[in-house]
């Protein structure tokens, strides 16, 4: 069919505009192929986090991967949790004694919560998710169960389409010292292979903001493994500011290793990770400097991270890719965390166009939708 000329001049305009945003040429992501569209807890801006339900909505809305982060239990079974506190996504307060709460150290933080480590599985499936983000919908509240990531894995299996999960092991060292060292990942690389096979080509990506496990893991499995770049905030000039406990991989922290997360992302950061790793996960502002420079940018009277300008690239992504890197960067959401952008698909649509070769959104529908106004 013939394009109207008015449409051809629309489309061509369009890509003026996003060529000038994001300073170039539009660069491909590491293979040549789109970028893959992450559901961040599954589709966890519509449904309480790491549920069936998430992850199944992830997958109707089009999600290329759904990612459920695990803790293990008193028993050992792996359970898809955030962290392993329960208190703000379950209702275990409603259903257990505060006698079951313990102090523990994570990540060197002081925490006093329920400890999924100190239930057994059963015991967990009697608990209930709740949406742990403010100002989202509560109608789901105490509907869902605590699944297992054998049935994340089945749920993925029988989506009917190719659906890949990307598992992340959370607090390594932590489980590591109430389980034994490793005992975590070896439970995780067993059931992996017993579903996909040990296969480089399967759909599966391992992630970890620690680095000695994702070391150990590439001795066990030939799997996608990814590290995470962490960060405690933005500063004004949009530099990254860096405070315990998001300054480190925790296991550096343990073992006197000075390498800050940003250090990883240096050139020898990089040479480093590329030793072990498939990728790197960094959060998006390590990838995109905005500024805040106090300019009411989207005019609705008040200063928020939206109105930051836009300065463009890092360099990160180029960097990375130099090296056989891919480049997977979080979290986008409908609604928070849009730097420097006050419309969530435009701000995907950005990161795509510079290279970006996955991308973690809480609304996996507005990142396919992104995806497609390329």
């Amino acid at each position: 069919m013939h394009t109207p000329l008015w449409r051809a001049l629309a489309l061509a305009a369009a890509a003026l505009v996003l060529q000038a945003c994001s300073g170039g040429d539009t660069v491909t992501t590491l293979d040549g192929g789109p970028t893959l569209v992450i559901g961040h807890r599954g589709a966890s801006g519509l449904r309480p986090e790491h549920t069936l339900a998430s992850y199944q909505r992830a997958i109707d809305d089009g999600a290329d991967f759904i990612e459920p982060d695990l803790v293990l239990t008193a028993d050992g079974e792996m359970v898809a949790r955030h962290e392993p506190m329960l208190d703000s996504t379950t209702d275990v307060a409603d259903k257990f004694p505060a006698s079951r709460m313990r102090t523990r150290l994570v990540d060197g933080v002081e925490t006093t919560a329920y400890f999924a480590g100190d239930f057994t599985l059963a015991e967990i499936k009697t608990l209930r998710a709740r949406q742990s983000r403010a100002g989202r919908s509560t109608a789901y509240d105490g509907l869902y169960e605590i699944p297992t990531l054998a049935e994340v894995i089945a749920l993925a299996l029988g989506a009917g389409r190719t659906v890949g999960i990307y598992p992340e092991i959370k607090h390594s060292t932590f489980h590591a010292g109430l389980f034994g060292v490793n005992v975590f990942e070896d439970k995780l690389v067993a059931a992996l292979h017993a579903a996909w096979g040990n296969r480089a080509d399967a759909p599966v990506y391992i992630q970890s903001f620690e680095v000695s496990n994702l070391q150990y893991l590439r001795t066990r499995t030939a799997m996608r493994l990814v590290q995470l770049i962490d960060a405690d905030d933005v500063k004004a000039d949009g530099s990254m500011s860096l405070v315990a406990p998001y300054r480190q991989p925790y296991d550096f922290v343990v073992k006197g290793d000075p390498r800050t997360f940003a250090d990883l992302l240096s050139d020898q950061g990089l040479d480093f990770v590329k030793g072990y790793a498939d990728a790197v996960g960094p959060w998006k502002p390590y990838l995109v400097k905005t500024v805040d420079d106090g300019t009411d940018r989207d005019g609705d009277g008040q200063l928020t991270i939206n109105d930051r300008r836009l300065v463009g690239s890092t360099g990160v992504i180029e960097r990375a890719h130099q090296r056989g890197l891919r480049v997977h960067t979080w979290t986008f959401r409908n609604d928070a965390s849009g730097y420097g952008f006050s419309d969530p698909q435009q701000e995907m649509t950005y990161y795509m166009q510079l290279g970006v070769d996955g991308v973690f959104t809480d609304f996996p529908a507005t990142g396919v939708a992104a995806r497609k106004a390329l």
